[in-house]
């Protein structure tokens, strides 16, 4: 029986099955082990979790978690053509690797991972803001994961990290960092993959916090942050006018200037003014 190290290279897994990138399914494949072996150890001791890989094309990534020890990867991958080659990868490491076909925005997982879990993948460019939306947005807190390992166009990776100030702050980096200690771990050049991008990409770390930093209701903060950034150019008091006629009060109240931007509010003042809306 094969094991992971005696797997052919990916070049020759890809031309075997015939997987070219499909940009309709959001596909660069990421083929250097050597690399793939550096996100799988980013996601940190996977020995004592289960692991859930979105998009794992012809399995590089997969490999590497495996490799890495992980006691189960799940891998869902919506393209068919990928499946034989994930299923070789089963072969080679017996009773580690459960391979479900489906898009990973409507698979139900939950009988399939066993905590602790942890999520690692190169996502699809064309879901990946969705998919960690969703994640960081559960109805209840702490989450189903420990920690998340992703790939992201660099825009989006400098998105989820970012500063009040910076160009970058918004609705994301907010969502992040209110309930994760988030940081880019890796950065990949467009020539890493295969076919190549056209802008460079990064690997996030988010570990997700036992509480929330401060406290704040999720809907009603969503909300202000959304009108807030979503007419980032104008002052708080314009574009937050619409959620309640007195904005100015709840404010002042916040400790925000109602002629400041949102991009200069901190996530502590952004929940402040949630927690004085929802009184």
């Amino acid at each position: 029986m094969a094991r992971i190290d005696d797997l052919p290279p990916l070049r020759e897994v890809i031309a075997r099955h015939g997987l070219s990138a499909r940009k309709s399914l959001g596909q660069n494949f990421l083929l250097d082990l050597n690399l793939t072996a550096k996100i799988a150890r980013a996601a940190g001791d996977l020995t004592q979790a289960d692991v859930l890989e979105i998009g794992p094309g012809p399995g590089g990534l997969t490999r590497g978690l495996l490799a890495s020890g992980a006691r189960h990867v799940v891998a869902v991958e919506k393209d068919a053509r990928c499946l034989p080659a994930l299923h070789e990868i089963a072969e080679a490491a017996p009773g580690r690797l459960t391979v479900i076909e489906g898009d990973a925005l409507s698979v139900d997982l939950a009988g399939h991972l066993t905590p602790p879990v942890k999520i690692a993948a190169n996502l699809p460019y064309n879901i990946g803001t969705e998919l960690l939306v969703r994640w960081l947005t559960p109805p209840d807190w702490p989450p189903f994961w420990d920690s998340l390992t992703l790939m992201f166009q660099r825009e989006v990776a400098e998105r989820i990290v970012a500063r009040p100030g910076e160009k970058h702050w918004g609705r994301l980096a907010i969502l992040a960092q209110w309930r994760c200690e988030a940081r880019i771990v890796l950065d990949l050049p467009p020539q890493a993959f295969t076919p190549p991008p056209k802008v460079s990409s990064s690997v996030v770390h988010l570990t997700a916090l036992p509480a929330p930093r401060y406290p704040a209701d999720p809907a009603i903060l969503s909300r202000v942050v959304a009108a807030g950034f979503n007419q980032r150019r104008k002052m708080l008091r314009a574009s937050l006018r619409g959620i309640a006629p007195d904005i100015e009060d709840h404010l002042a109240e916040a400790g925000i200037d109602p002629t400041d931007r949102a991009e200069r509010i901190d996530l502590d003042r952004f929940c402040a003014l949630a927690r004085s809306l929802a009184r």
